[in-house]
């Protein structure tokens, strides 16, 4: 009897190992960052953990997820895709350009997957959208800059100078200009620009556009969205419209946005990361631009600014603030 025991707990204990070596091979690492912390970014890196939680990948059972943010200093960007590459987890997810391309930069290896890149082609993150190729993929959130020439001349007819308020050092928001200004262009209006190259600058940056813009817009630059609250203290001044092109800078004071829920963006992004995570290469997934676009306005924002939003325009918007 003794003897029958010892077999059966011998059997049980190696059917346990049997058992737990395919689960303990399944765990996975997923090491995210962006280039600065502000309510955009923070939803698309809770979109992302959310994504992988869907696909059975949880923190705390199968998954160790590690989050950085560079604080808005590149040198501390480049240190932090430094650290995480040293680690070698089994995918990298840099939020914002950035980010972005202080990973791709330093590693040909650990699969890649960027998110809110507005032009991963002109940041040098992939050689194609459609054809990545190597260890990069992601997903990108260009903006829609002619529909949001479109909503301006709708909402503000007698808007005639567009004031482009960016990081002159953020390519994705070079881009976003040069394609406001052809889109602008063709609406036949003019863009003024104004850089800030650091959050304490904004707010010095919106004011040189009194007098020179009618309505100031703000892409989805990550310099100046972390700083919102100075350019919109300048606008309410002045009585100057601000839109962005962040939806969830309009909460914070813009009077309107037609943008991007980062929450779904982030999930898009997780998505991709679970099919990499089961065996597919990254240079073999196309970069795709972000899906749905979310139209959001603040009446309150509105009056402050000395603008009235048509009601057509409430009528459409997903979101309405109105207190």
């Amino acid at each position: 009897m003794r003897t029958l025991i010892m077999a059966l707990l011998s059997t049980a204990a190696m059917a346990t190992t049997m058992i737990a070596g395919p689960a303990n091979a399944k765990d996975v690492s997923v090491a995210v960052t962006a280039i600065v912390e502000h309510p955009a970014l923070d939803a698309a890196r809770d979109g992302v953990k959310d994504a992988l939680a869907a696909a059975g990948y949880k923190e705390g059972e199968n998954l160790k997820f590690t989050y950085q943010s560079a604080q808005g200093n590149p040198a501390t960007a480049a240190q932090i895709a430094r650290q995480f590459i040293g680690e070698a987890p089994d995918v990298i997810v840099p939020i914002s350009t950035p980010s972005a391309q202080a990973v791709v930069s330093g590693t040909r290896d650990i699969p890649v997957v960027f998110t809110a890149v507005s032009d991963p082609v002109g940041a040098q993150l992939v050689k194609s959208m459609e054809k990545p190729g190597g260890n990069v993929t992601g997903l990108s959130d260009l903006s829609p800059v002619a529909d949001h020439v479109k909503l301006i001349k709708e909402v503000a007819p007698n808007v005639k100078t567009i004031g482009f308020l960016y990081n002159s050092g953020e390519a994705n928001s070079i881009s976003l200009l040069e394609g406001l200004k052809v889109a602008a262009k063709e609406g036949g209006l003019e863009v003024v620009e104004s850089a800030a190259t650091k959050s304490a600058e904004v707010q010095g940056a919106a004011r040189a556009l009194i007098g020179k813009a009618d309505l100031i817009y703000i892409p989805t630059d990550n310099t100046i969205i972390s700083a919102l609250e100075g350019a919109v203290s300048v606008a309410e001044e002045a009585k100057i419209p601000l839109m962005t092109a962040d939806t969830d800078s309009v909460s914070r004071g813009a009077f309107i946005a037609l943008g991007f829920n980062y929450y779904d963006v982030g999930k898009q992004t997780g998505e991709v990361v679970v099919r990499i995570l089961k065996g597919e290469k990254p240079g073999d997934i196309p970069v795709n631009v972000a899906a749905g676009t979310d139209l959001v306005v603040n009446l309150v924002a509105a009056k402050k600014m000395g603008i009235e939003i048509p009601q057509a325009v409430v009528d459409r918007a997903s979101k309405v603030i109105k207190e």
